[in-house]
């Protein structure tokens, strides 16, 4: 790997860290500043933290799709990025629930941008350069958790100081990102053209339902796993410890994506992914013992430290380059969107009727439809070959 090569890759690498950080600084600890600092009660919590799954939405497409028509990827992701940061200091100057839901919301419009766009540049620069895309991603994994654990010290000495480090990081993210590899689509094109043609892109569609069904509840856990952990017989510091050793163990499965992607293929590694988290949800409705629900922490590394890469690297493989970005922020906003809003919402609605272990069926449930979807997506794959050497 020549200088030039690694520059960019340990320019991406430090994006990635510093921009996660931030993230892991702010909205783990957002709804109990809420709660606790400006004393708003669980409905207006959960509104304020319901905008953002819902932008994602309507507003990952609309980013990646004026990036492809403008092909201009690089400076929309640092003006996304540094107008991010500065949003997150309203919660500071501004007081009330109805003045929050409009830093909220300015908050999110502009953070949609931001992972979906990276991802972009990243994916396209790390093919060309020969690099494994998760030893790139990997480094968000390690700014979240690094931020869960420090930053849940620091909060109790002030709490505002979560936003303090949400705008700094995300400064610093936004200088990174002016130092990136430049993206060009190479052929701009109008606003909803790559829409359009992705629309009639069946496996796009039908994978699109995989990362619904299987990144959604992966996501949603995010919300009830402390409940569950709570449940079980777990503290407050049980549960933080539970959360760093879930992401951190993303890292070493980032890692190895790449060797395993190349030996087995890109929807097979999906599929493990998916079978795993299948596997864990089932596991938690069984009801098992605390220690072993601290031990199992280390599945979300293995289902999402190798969904994440694999399923980015396969939306890259089946859509035309000039629309990787527009490909790539639906992907984002129906995983990250679409799926987190809808598990959260039906969750909570399973738990207040039910319990947590409803939840997590419910959870398993879907993401069994996932699954199939995958295995659908081998045996088209399977089939096709097949055509292609009888021809």
């Amino acid at each position: 790997m020549d200088k030039h090569v690694k520059r960019n890759i340990f320019t991406l690498q430090g994006f990635y860290l510093f921009v996660f950080f931030g993230i892991g600084s702010l909205f783990p600890l957002l709804s109990v500043y809420l709660s606790e600092v400006e004393n708003l009660n669980g409905y207006q919590i959960g509104i304020i933290l319901s905008i953002g799954p819902v932008i994602m939405i309507f507003f990952q497409p609309f980013w990646g799709m004026l990036a492809d028509m403008k092909s201009s990827h690089n400076v929309l992701l640092t003006l996304t990025t540094l107008i991010t940061g500065i949003a997150a200091l309203g919660y500071i100057f501004f007081e009330g629930f109805s003045p929050f839901i409009i830093v909220a919301t300015v908050l999110a419009i502009f953070q949609s941008a931001i992972i979906p766009l990276s991802d972009s540049i990243s994916l396209k620069y790390t093919s060309k350069a020969g690099v494994n895309y998760g030893n790139v991603r990997l480094f968000g994994s390690l700014g979240f958790g690094l931020a869960v654990f420090f930053m849940g010290r620091l909060s109790e000495w002030n709490p505002q100081v979560i936003f303090y480090a949400f705008f700094l990081t995300l400064i610093v993210s936004a200088i990174f990102s002016m130092k990136m590899p430049r993206e060009s689509s190479g052929r701009p094109s109008g606003l909803f053209a790559g829409m359009k043609d992705l629309m009639k892109m069946k496996k796009f569609l039908i994978f699109l339902g995989v990362t619904f069904m299987v990144f959604g509840p992966n996501l949603a856990n995010n919300f009830y796993f402390s409940l569950f952990v709570e449940d079980r017989g777990g503290t407050y510091t049980g549960i933080g410890i539970a959360f760093l050793i879930a992401v951190l163990s993303e890292i070493p499965f980032m890692r190895v994506a790449g060797s395993w992607i190349r030996k087995l293929g890109l929807l097979q590694v999906a599929f493990i992914a998916a079978l795993v988290s299948l596997i864990r949800w089932i596991f938690y409705f069984t009801e098992p013992a605390l220690s072993l629900v601290y031990a199992s922490a280390v599945i979300q590394g293995f289902s999402l430290g190798l969904f994440i890469p694999a399923g980015l690297q396969y939306i890259r493989d089946i859509t035309p380059l000039h629309i990787t970005a527009t490909a790539v922020t639906i992907y984002s906003a129906v995983g990250n969107g679409l799926g987190n809003w809808f598990f959260t919402f039906f969750g909570g609605i399973i738990f207040e009727e039910f319990n947590i272990y409803g939840v997590y069926i419910f959870f398993a449930a879907l993401t069994l439809i996932g699954v199939l979807l995958t295995v659908w997506l081998l045996q088209n794959d399977k089939k096709t070959l097949l055509l292609k050497n009888l021809s």
